[in-house]
C-alpha cells in the first residue's frame, strides 16, 4: 500500500470501504463491477446514473426466468401475484422514506421528471397561489411553472439563506428569503381577485442539488408549512394561502432519503436508476394522502376508471389514489426489480453508503483544493462551499468545479471531458439541467445568459468559454462501489494534465530533445489523397487537378440517413470500409465494400440525377443532387444503415455569413468548400508523424501502454503530406508554395477520437491512441493539433483557374 492511501486510510479508515459491512468496496468491485476493470474505466458520474451490479442483475435475471409476471389490470393467478409484488415494491418505497402508509402513498411513473410534471399540471392553481422554488433547481422543477404561469399563478425563484441570532439559550437560525422577480403572464379570465375559496401555494426546492451537491436542510419542510411568517422576505411575495411543499430527491436519495416521518413533506420525486442503476424509465411521486386528494385530474385512461361510457359524457374515476394517477398498465417487470436493488442498498445500510462516499468527496475536495500551479496560483475553483448558509450545511457526493491556467484564464470544461475520457475516466459537463445554480454559481448575469444564447450557445454543444467566462463546470460524482483508486486516478489526471509546476508559455510544440539528429532540409510534397465521399476511405494519386473548392472531387459526396443526419465515422464507424477510386479519364467513380458483392460505379458526369434538394451542414445551406434507389440500397447494404448518397451542386454563402454571425466556428466564411469539415486542404508532414511515432515507442518503454503503436500518416486522413524539415515545422507557416501553386495556412487542425479508430481483420477498433499522446504535448487553449489547414489563394488579387494540377515530388515553399 502506498503512503498516500495510508494516510487516507488514517483519516477516512472508519468510514471508507464499509469496514462493518457483508462485503468490502474492495471485494464489491472485484466480484460485482468486474466490467470497469475489464475496460479499465473510472465512472464518476453516479449524479447522472448510479451503476447496476452484477449480482442485482443475476438476481433480476433469475426472478424474470423462473417467475410468471403478467398485467396486474387482468384477474388471473400470475396478475393477482404480480399486483402483490406491485404492492410490496410500494411499501418499500415508502419504508425508505420512512413514510406510514397511512399518512402516505406511492404512485409510480416514467421516472421523476414525469412524477414532478405529474403535479404541476394536477396542483390547484388559482391567479392567487405561488409557485415557489429555490434558484438551485433542476430543469424538470422549472418545467412546473409553466402550469402555474399558464392558470395565472405567480412564479418567484429565491435564494435561501440562513442568519445566525444569538439568544440567551444559544444560537438559532431565522431562515431568509431573497426573491428574484415575480413572473406572471396575462391569462384570459384570471385576473387577480379577492381569493373566494382555499388558495394553495407551491414550495419547491431539491434535497441535493445536482450542480453544486448542495443539501438543503430538510427543515425548511416544516417551516414553510407550519409558519411561513419566521421567513424573512416571504410576505413580500406571497401573503396569503396555505403551503404545500415539494421535494425533489431524485439526486439526494440515493445517500439521504428524506425521512418523512419528521419532514411531513407533501410530495417527494424519485428515481430509481439514480438508487442503483437499473432498471431505467420507472420513478415514484410520493404523496402524502391530503395533498393527494387536492389534485385535479383530467385525462383518464385504462386502470384509472371505474366505469366509462363511450358515446355520453360519463365517467366513474377510481378513488384509490395510486389507480387514479397512474395512467394505464404501469411498468410491472421494472416494478418488480427494484426489490433486487434495494436489496443491495439495505445489506450495506444507506447510513455506511454515505459515510463511504463521503470520505471519497471530502478527501477529493481537499486534494483538489490545494492544487497550485508553479506561480501560487489556485489550479481548481470549487462551487457551493458556503460555510454561512446554515441551511445549506452540508454537501452531497458531487463536486462540481473549473480549472484555470497560471495567467488565471480558464481551461475550457470540454476540453477537461476530452482529456478525462482518453485517460478513461467518465464525468460529466455543462449546466447538468440547473440553469439557476449553473448562473447563480459562475456568476452569469441575465445579459450574459441572453447574449451567449444569441452567440449560439445551446445545452449540449462545445462552447464552453464565451468572452472569457466558463458558461459550464466539470461535475464528478460518487456511488456506494467508487473506490480510493478512483479518486487518486482523477486526481492524478488534474494534477499532470492541468497543473503546471513552473511558469513557462507553451504553445503546444514542446521541442526539447528534437535540436540533434534532426537536418533542416528543403520540403517536398510526399502524397496526395483524395476523398470523394465524405468520411469513408480515400484514395492517392500522383497528380491531381485542383478546382476552385480543394482537390477536385475531394469530398464532393456525403451520405444521408432516413432522418436527415449527414453520417460520418464517428457515428458509423463501417463507413470507414468503403474504399473509393476515381478514374479520371473514364470519367468514372468506383466504391468497393467487403459487405457488397459488385462495385458501384459512378459517372462523374451524368445528365440524370434525382430531385435537387436543400441541406444544412455547419451552418451552410447546400443544393445538393440525389441519386436512384439502387444506388442508395449499395450504401445502405455498406454501412449497415439505411442511407442515400448526396453530390455537391452549390452553396448559398450568404446564409452561411448571416448564420454564423456572432457564434463560434472553424470555417473560413469566405471559403470554398464542399463537404469537408473546416477547410479545402489538411496539410500533416511525416517528419512530425514520425516524431510522435518516437513518443509512442517512448511511453511502452516507460511501461504507460503494453505494446507498441505506431501510426502512419494516413490515420490523420490528410490530403497533402509533405516530407523534410522539422518536426512541426508547420506550425509556424502562413504561407506555402507547391510547384507554382499558392496557399494560406488557416491554423492547426484540432483532432478528435476518429483517430484513435483502427480497421483490423474488418473489425472496427478503438483505443485511447494516439490521441492521448497527442494530448499530452499539443494542447492549446482547449484544442490538440496536429497537421495544418490550408486554403488555396489567387496569386497579385486575380483568381486562380481551377485547372491547375499538384504532383508529386513537387517542392514545398514556405511562406
Amino acid at each position: 500500500m502506498d503512503a498516500a492511501k495510508e494516510e487516507f486510510l488514517r483519516d477516512f479508515g472508519e468510514h471508507y470501504g464499509y469496514p462493518n459491512g457483508p462485503k468490502s468496496v474492495d471485494q464489491i468491485r472485484a466480484t460485482e463491477f468486474k466490467r470497469l476493470q475489464l475496460q479499465d474505466l473510472v465512472y464518476l458520474d453516479h449524479a447522472g446514473a448510479t451503476l447496476y451490479s452484477d449480482l442485482q442483475m443475476e438476481s433480476v435475471f433469475n426472478d424474470l426466468t423462473t417467475n410468471l409476471y403478467a398485467n396486474p389490470h387482468s384477474q388471473s393467478d400470475s396478475s393477482s401475484a404480480t399486483l402483490d409484488i406491485v404492492k410490496n415494491a410500494r411499501q418499500q418505497v415508502l419504508d425508505y422514506c420512512n413514510a406510514s402508509p397511512k399518512e402516505y402513498k406511492c404512485i409510480f411513473t416514467s421516472g421523476a421528471t414525469a412524477a414532478l410534471k405529474l403535479v404541476g399540471e394536477a396542483f390547484p392553481w388559482s391567479c392567487n397561489s405561488s409557485f415557489m422554488y429555490t434558484m438551485e433547481n433542476h430543469n424538470s422543477v422549472l418545467g412546473i411553472r409553466e402550469y402555474a404561469l399558464g392558470q395565472g399563478a405567480a412564479a418567484i425563484a429565491v435564494d435561501i439563506e440562513g442568519e445566525l441570532h444569538p439568544e440567551i439559550s444559544g444560537e438559532t437560525i431565522t431562515t431568509k428569503i431573497s426573491p428574484h422577480q415575480v413572473q406572471r403572464r396575462k391569462v384570459a379570465g384570471s385576473l387577480k381577485e379577492e381569493p373566494t375559496g382555499d388558495v394553495y401555494n407551491l414550495f419547491a426546492f431539491p434535497s441535493e442539488c445536482n450542480f453544486s451537491g448542495l443539501r438543503f436542510d430538510l427543515d425548511l419542510v416544516k417551516i414553510i408549512k407550519e409558519d411561513s411568517s419566521k421567513i424573512l422576505g416571504i410576505s413580500s411575495v406571497c401573503q396569503s394561502g396555505q403551503w404545500m411543499v415539494l421535494i425533489d430527491a431524485a439526486k439526494g436519495c440515493a445517500t439521504m432519503p428524506p425521512d418523512l416521518s419528521k419532514y411531513p413533506a407533501d410530495f417527494v420525486a424519485i428515481s430509481f436508476y439514480k438508487l442503483f442503476g437499473y432498471p431505467t424509465g420507472l420513478g415514484a411521486l410520493i404523496v402524502r394522502n391530503d395533498a393527494a386528494k387536492l389534485l385535479k385530474k383530467t385525462y383518464f385512461s385504462g386502470g384509472t376508471v371505474s366505469a366509462s361510457i363511450a358515446d355520453i359524457d360519463f365517467i366513474k374515476r377510481r378513488e384509490g389514489i395510486e389507480e387514479l394517477f397512474e395512467d394505464g398498465t404501469v411498468s410491472f417487470l421494472s416494478i418488480v426489480s427494484i426489490r433486487h436493488g434495494f436489496k443491495i442498498l439495505n445489506s450495506l445500510t444507506v447510513s455506511a453508503i454515505s459515510r463511504h462516499i463521503a470520505s471519497l468527496a471530502l478527501y477529493t475536495r481537499k486534494m483538489l483544493l490545494a492544487m497550485r500551479h508553479g506561480n501560487g496560483s489556485s489550479v481548481c475553483i470549487l462551487y457551493g462551499h458556503h460555510n454561512s448558509m446554515k441551511l445549506c450545511h452540508e454537501m452531497g457526493p458531487i463536486i462540481s468545479f473549473n480549472l484555470k491556467r497560471p495567467d488565471g484564464s480558464w481551461y475550457g470544461y470540454r476540453e477537461v471531458e476530452k482529456l478525462a475520457s482518453l485517460s478513461g475516466i467518465q464525468l460529466r459537463t455543462g449546466c447538468f439541467c440547473n440553469p439557476g445554480a449553473c448562473a447563480k454559481y459562475l456568476g452569469l448575469s441575465h445579459l450574459d445568459l441572453i447574449s451567449n444564447t444569441e452567440a449560439g450557445h445551446v445545452c449540449w454543444d462545445d462552447l464552453d468559454i464565451i468572452n472569457g467566462k466558463p458558461v459550464g463546470a466539470v461535475r464528478i460524482s460518487f456511488g456506494y462501489m467508487s473506490t480510493y483508486e478512483d479518486v487518486k486516478k482523477f486526481v492524478d489526471f488534474v494534477a499532470s494534465s492541468f497543473m503546471s509546476p513552473q511558469i513557462h508559455i507553451d504553445h503546444g510544440n514542446q521541442m526539447k530533445g528534437l535540436d540533434k539528429g534532426f537536418v533542416d532540409t528543403g520540403y517536398y510534397l510526399k502524397s496526395i489523397t483524395i476523398y470523394p465521399i465524405k468520411s469513408c476511405g480515400g484514395f492517392s494519386a500522383s497528380s491531381w487537378p485542383l478546382s476552385n473548392n480543394g482537390l477536385t472531387h475531394d469530398r464532393e459526396w456525403i451520405l444521408k440517413s432516413l432522418t436527415g443526419e449527414i453520417l460520418t465515422q464517428k457515428k458509423v464507424p463501417e463507413m470507414g470500409f468503403i474504399s473509393t477510386f476515381i478514374d479520371l479519364s473514364q470519367g468514372m467513380l468506383f466504391v468497393e465494400s467487403p459487405r457488397c458483392e459488385e462495385r458501384l460505379q459512378i459517372r462523374l458526369e451524368s445528365d440524370v440525377y434525382g430531385v435537387i434538394e436543400e441541406i444544412e451542414l455547419y451552418g451552410q445551406r447546400y443544393e445538393v443532387y440525389s441519386y436512384d434507389n439502387e444506388t442508395n440500397s449499395w450504401f445502405s447494404e455498406a454501412i449497415g444503415k439505411t442511407c442515400s448518397l448526396l453530390r455537391y451542386s452549390s452553396f448559398d454563402q450568404d446564409f452561411m455569413l448571416n448564420k454564423i454571425k456572432g457564434a463560434a466556428t472553424c470555417r473560413d466564411p469566405k471559403n470554398k468548400l464542399n463537404f469537408a469539415n473546416e477547410a479545402q486542404f489538411l496539410l500533416v508532414s511525416e517528419e512530425s508523424v514520425s516524431d510522435l511515432n518516437r513518443r509512442l515507442s517512448s511511453d511502452v518503454q516507460k511501461g504507460i501502454y503494453g505494446k507498441v503503436m505506431q501510426v502512419s500518416a494516413s490515420r490523420f486522413r490528410p490530403n497533402l503530406v509533405v516530407s523534410g524539415g522539422r518536426p512541426y515545422a508547420e506550425d509556424g507557416w502562413r504561407y506555402i508554395r507547391i510547384g507554382n501553386k499558392y496557399f494560406s495556412s488557416l491554423g492547426g487542425c484540432n483532432r478528435c477520437q476518429i483517430i484513435n479508430l483502427t480497421i483490423n481483420a474488418g473489425q472496427v477498433q478503438k483505443s485511447n491512441e494516439p490521441l492521448a499522446t497527442l494530448a499530452s504535448y499539443r494542447r492549446v487553449k482547449g484544442k490538440i493539433l496536429f497537421g495544418i489547414l490550408l486554403k488555396h489563394v489567387s496569386i497579385d488579387g486575380e483568381q486562380q483557374k481551377g485547372d491547375f494540377w499538384l504532383h508529386v515530388g513537387q517542392d514545398v515553399h514556405p511562406d
